[in-house]
């Protein structure tokens, strides 16, 4: 709720006065917010699986889904239909909270944080990893339980049309960046 509020009051008249739209309606803002645990198949078994999930149910308050393999690898002895991660997708309200979230409670958290990388050709998503997913307070409360997750890929998906658009408005947003050339 309050990052909505922040977006129409003060982002969206940030991005008018930058940028030209004829159209309010092309303004760019945040489409989603996927987030994903997958595994590799040296430290993967269902019990390890099940905790994944239920820490994004947790950290997300929203049912997940299993994500599975598409092919068969003989070499890795995986075939095809085995389940490998799960995933959440986040919209509207839900995705608002936990980018606030992130921003107030776990980018703090995180020690030697100082930005997320974006690379250079990168024109309307950002990913990277959470290494310490532990950092979220629903998963620090039981921290024995959650110690042996994989990384969290976080995704954020905009509808902006080039790099100068995406970068003006995930700084207006109050997000850590680290520029990669």
């Amino acid at each position: 709720m309050l990052m909505n509020y922040y977006y129409q009051s003060i982002v969206k008249y940030d991005l008018i006065n930058k940028f030209i739209y004829k159209n309010t309606e092309k303004l760019p803002k945040l489409k989603k917010i996927s987030l994903n645990f997958g595994y590799d198949n040296k430290n993967f078994n269902l019990k390890s699986l099940a905790l994944a999930m239920l820490a994004l149910e947790l950290i997300t308050k929203q049912k997940g889904k299993l994500t599975y393999f598409k092919t068969t690898k003989i070499s890795i002895k995986i075939r095809k239909g085995y389940p490998v991660g799960c995933k959440i997708t986040l919209r509207k309200t839900v995705m608002n909270e936990f980018f606030f979230k992130l921003l107030i409670n776990v980018f703090p958290k995180i020690k030697n944080f100082y930005g997320i990388k974006i690379k250079k050709n990168v024109t309307n998503t950002i990913s990277f990893k959470l290494k310490n997913s532990s950092s979220f307070d629903e998963l620090e409360k039981n921290h024995n339980l959650f110690k042996n997750l994989p990384l969290l890929d976080i995704t954020f998906v905009t509808n902006t049309k080039n790099q100068k658009e995406l970068l003006y408005l995930v700084i207006s947003n109050k997000l850590p960046l680290l520029y990669q050339s």
